[in-house]
């Protein structure tokens, strides 16, 4: 029988057919008579109308206030300093008296010659000089002249004028704020504008005490070698000095620091040229540049009037600088009274004082001045730095801690009170009472004593 090709038999392929392609498929016209499978509508889903866009208001750009910096100040005219000094000192003027008199306290060193008598007395006029504004005092400074601080009970000795440094202590270290006028606080000016004030940054504020300067030259005359010796083992009362190695200002050479709370200088030319600069607001060839009041320069450049350096010494043999401290160089030891008191001395070396307040060093070869050639310099001082613990003021200097101080020397004690750095002993039983740190062990000794045996040790010092 002849098959017969009818729809029928072709719907099982077109299904199929129409499972792949889909729904497009479907649209495919199928011969008339085919049974075609139902189609699936998808509902149409309704678009929502566009939305208009929005463009939102313009932010306006965020405007900083610009940055208004102090105007600077430019510089005044400046005019050389007008320095006027007292007439110098010619012939021989050495101090006469008869044969075993005993030396004044203020006198000169003996054994000078008559040019170095002759320095010593204009070196005093200048210590003397009370400076003026159109010599180049300030804009800041503590005091008008040397003598200003140093008077008691002659020229050349202590006072109870007190200095103030400041400096920030953050975490064990200290910063001077150089940058806000520190570490040392000048308390007056030349205009009140440029007074200076303790910054509110400062958390370590402390006073300084003026000392006499009797036999200083002699201290200087001391070599560094001796000076390094006194370094040694203290036994078992937890002593041990430090050697305060600094570079000399002047020189430029490292040398053993010996004046000072800090032993912050070495010789008497760098001492002298610091404090024209920094307690008269003087400046010289080492220190050159003005302190500017709390480091504002445009103050200083507004009341800063005189060319720098002020003190240059034009005219003359020397700066002024220089002539003060060949005063304190020719200036003699404070003359010691007869002891008689030996259970003080011995009370005083018993109890340890002697072990950081060493009696006696001598000077090294001189020269050119026989009043330091090999000469016993009965000091009572090792001239070393030692850590006082809690009687520590906090500030650091050269390679001086917050708790170190150079032994202060003890000759002349019964001329230098009040005692300590910040003068708040007014004895010597106060101030021995005051020592910490390595001081510790020998004040606790001395507290152990009868009364009557610390008047005698005490009655000793005053006698140094």
């Amino acid at each position: 029988m002849k098959s017969v090709f009818t729809a029928k038999r072709l719907a099982p392929f077109l299904f199929a057919l129409y499972s792949v392609l889909g729904a497009s498929a479907a649209m495919m016209p199928l011969a008339v008579g085919v049974a075609q499978p139902p189609v699936t509508t998808v509902p149409k889903v309704p678009v929502p109308p566009l939305t208009p866009t929005v463009t939102p208001p313009a932010v306006p750009p965020v405007v900083k206030p610009p940055v208004v910096m102090p105007p600077v100040v430019k510089p005044v005219f400046k005019i050389p300093a007008v320095r006027i000094y007292p007439p110098p000192h010619f012939g021989d003027n050495r101090i006469r008296r008869p044969a075993g008199s005993p030396a004044l306290i203020g006198d000169p060193l003996p054994d000078l010659t008559v040019l170095q008598m002759n320095q010593f007395l204009d070196g005093k006029d200048g210590f003397k000089l009370v400076q003026k504004i159109e010599a180049g005092l300030g804009p800041i400074f503590n005091g008008v002249s040397c003598v200003a601080c140093h008077s008691s009970p002659v020229v050349g000795g202590a006072s109870t004028i007190n200095t103030t440094r400041f400096g920030q202590n953050i975490g064990g270290r200290f910063d001077p704020l150089d940058s806000l006028g520190g570490s040392i606080l000048q308390e007056f000016a030349i205009h009140p504008a440029a007074m200076e004030l303790i910054p509110g940054l400062a958390n370590v504020v402390t006073k300084r005490n003026s000392t006499p300067i009797f036999g200083l030259g002699l201290i200087e005359a001391i070599p560094d070698s001796t000076i390094v010796a006194n370094k040694k083992q203290y036994g078992n009362d937890q002593i041990d000095g430090r050697v305060g190695w600094v570079t000399d200002l002047v020189t430029r050479v490292k040398r053993v620091g010996r004046f000072g709370w800090k032993a912050q200088h070495a010789t008497l030319l760098a001492f002298s040229a610091d404090a024209y600069q920094n307690e008269m607001g003087i400046t010289n060839k080492h220190f050159p540049i003005e302190n500017a009041p709390n480091g504002n320069f445009n103050l200083l450049n507004q009341h800063d009037t005189r060319i720098d350096p002020e003190d240059s010494g034009k005219g003359r043999p020397m700066p002024e600088f220089e002539s003060v401290a060949n005063f304190m160089r020719f200036l003699g030891a404070p003359p010691a009274k007869k002891l008689t008191n030996l259970e003080g001395q011995n009370l005083f070396a018993t109890t340890g004082c002697t072990q950081c307040h060493t009696p006696m060093m001598k000077t090294g070869s001189s020269r050119d001045v026989s009043a330091f050639n090999y000469k016993e310099v009965w000091l009572y001082s090792d001239l070393l730095l030692h850590n006082m613990g809690s009687l520590g003021d906090g500030i650091v200097q050269e390679t001086a801690t917050g708790k170190d101080f150079r032994t202060p020397p003890l000759w002349g004690a019964a001329f230098s009170a009040p005692y300590l750095h910040d003068g708040r002993a007014p004895t010597i039983d106060a101030a021995i009472r005051a020592h910490d740190g390595e001081g510790r062990l020998v004040k606790e000794r001395y507290q152990k004593l009868p009364p009557a045996q610390q008047k005698l040790l005490t009655d000793f010092v005053l006698s140094l």
